[in-house]
């Protein structure tokens, strides 16, 4: 009997099930959507919800709470210094799935997973011009000898 099991297994074990949910909520966190399975979507959505409430508060504990769990510092700064601002006055549901159809390979349900508020797009960085490497100065093979020889 399964009493008070909680949680969705994928078929996999507890770490390849660990790390297939840190990769999920890192691109969700730095894309604004992904597109996956149903089953792997419903599973990350209340891990997801549980970061950006942690990302809200936006105390150094909070950031560390998030950063021992991702280990990704590009999303643990997103989420609490872009998200955590953005779902202030949301108190939870901060993403929404979206059903796109059938996979034609295994029949499963593909599903977009976005947050329902994005982050305003920055303007585009241009990038900056590498500095050219400095010349170097050919030396003679007279130059090259030592002067105290001639």
């Amino acid at each position: 009997m399964r009493h008070q099991v909680a949680g969705r297994k994928l078929n996999r074990d507890h770490n390849q099930r660990k790390a297939l949910f840190k990769n999920l909520i890192n691109s969700l966190v730095i894309h604004g959507e992904i597109k996956t399975t149903e089953s792997k979507a419903k599973a990350v959505r209340g891990l997801i919800d549980k970061l950006i409430t942690k990302g809200k508060e936006g105390t150094l504990h909070s950031k560390r709470l998030i950063a021992a769990f991702l280990q990704d510092k590009l999303a643990v700064n997103k989420i609490t210094e872009e998200l955590g601002p953005l779902f202030k006055n949301r108190p939870g549901g901060f993403t929404r799935i979206i059903r796109l159809g059938k996979r034609q390979g295994d029949d499963a349900m593909v599903v977009k997973l976005e947050l329902v508020e994005k982050p305003a797009a920055k303007a585009p960085v241009t990038p900056v011009a590498p500095a050219k490497p400095k010349e170097v100065k050919k030396v003679a093979k007279n130059e090259n000898k030592n002067p105290k020889s001639k």
